[in-house]
């Protein structure tokens, strides 16, 4: 890993990790290194099913990862993959308990690692960001911004304040279809249910994550919610060319609402045809950029894009970019673009500022 006094940028916010889900599904202890972890992982099924690991708290610090948007992710049994068993939902009961399950998992491990906070207010995004300008690597913090993918386990809009209240500052209604929204596996339109959660949540000036959203959902969400707009992980259709890439239509209305475009370094949205299995060489950090500037070329500039890694979302180091082999390499990006002739100012808005900004709308 790359020394992180050495980094291009000051700092890398990662717009979606499914963290709980990998340690309550896999036993993915978050504060393990990822190295470590794909050891203990050799003789199981976790990665024929999943991809060898690339996330652990020693890589974040290792490259900068400084906030993370952490997801209370859990799927409905008819689209949960054939080695998802334990996080998998019915109903919107088990949903929730299941979701409350995993939001308590992270407030446990902030409590334990002396890295890792809950960032739930502006004062404490402040605070973790000011840890990175220490040059005493023991004094830097891991931020951890609960998201929601998926709005099931929230059981009636008007439980959106409860769920505010224990610190969630972000949701996404669709992951596969939910009772407030299509998605882009299973199309429909925003449902009654989903304008009222949107009301809700406007109320509590959550974000508003349209990533896995159906067209038609999340072309009328995007013009009608009144809060911060994002689409946390989602890359152009031209590079990912199904209902989960984004046409330039819907980048184009996300930016009109100062919205950020997450680009996911996974090889299957970057280039058509690449499937797993594949060799990671075929894709190259290059392709990263290129969906990184065809947002900013549709943008008028690099306020609109960020990064959304989904590292350990179900796919692993072999199917990531050919220079990438764990969370720490999101720095590489941020090389990349120097490369490319982005400026130095353009880069850090990239790799955290328009982020950072979108939070520092959303938290109180």
């Amino acid at each position: 890993m790359k020394n992180v006094n050495d980094s291009p940028v000051s700092l890398v916010v990662d717009g979606h990790q499914d963290i709980a889900w990998n340690w309550l599904e896999l036993g993915r202890h978050p504060a393990e290194s990822a190295l470590a972890g794909r050891e203990g992982e050799n003789g199981t099924n976790i990665p024929a099913n999943t991809g060898r690991r690339t996330v652990g708290l020693p890589e974040c610090l290792a490259g900068r990862v400084g906030v993370i948007f952490a997801t209370l992710f859990v799927a409905p049994r008819r689209a949960g993959r054939g080695s998802w068993r334990r996080q998998t939902y019915t109903t919107a009961e088990t949903a929730h308990a299941l979701a409350t399950e995993q939001l308590d998992h992270y407030k446990r491990l902030a409590d334990d690692e002396p890295h890792v906070r809950l960032i739930t207010t502006a004062q404490e995004l402040e605070q973790v960001v000011a840890s990175w300008s220490n040059s005493d690597d023991l004094e830097r913090l891991v931020g951890l911004v609960v998201s929601m993918e998926g709005a099931d386990p929230v059981r009636e809009p008007a439980e959106v304040h409860q769920w505010h209240a224990e610190g969630l500052r972000i949701i996404g209604p669709a992951w596969a279809a939910t009772r407030y929204a299509g998605s882009a596996s299973e199309r429909g339109p925003l449902t009654q249910l989903g304008r009222e959660l949107l009301a809700e949540m406007a109320q509590v000036n959550m974000a508003l994550d349209l990533s896995h959203m159906a067209q038609a959902a999340c072309i009328e969400a995007v013009e009608s919610y009144a809060g911060p707009v994002i689409a946390s992980h989602s890359n152009p259709r031209i590079f990912h060319p199904t209902d989960r890439g984004l046409s330039d239509d819907m980048i184009g209305r996300l930016v009109a609402r100062d919205g950020v475009v997450g680009i996911v370094p996974y090889n299957r949205f970057l280039q058509r045809g690449w499937k797993t299995g594949d060799p990671k060489e075929l894709v190259s950090i290059q392709i990263v950029v290129d969906a990184i500037d065809h947002v900013a070329q549709i943008a008028g500039s690099s306020a609109n894009v960020g990064i959304g890694s989904d590292f350990d979302g179900g796919f692993g180091a072999e199917s990531i970019p050919a220079e990438m082999d764990t969370i720490a390499d999101l720095l590489l990006i941020a090389e990349a673009l120097d490369g490319r002739g982005y400026a130095q100012e353009d880069i850090e808005r990239i790799m955290s500022g328009n982020w950072l900004r979108i939070l520092s709308r959303t938290l109180p």
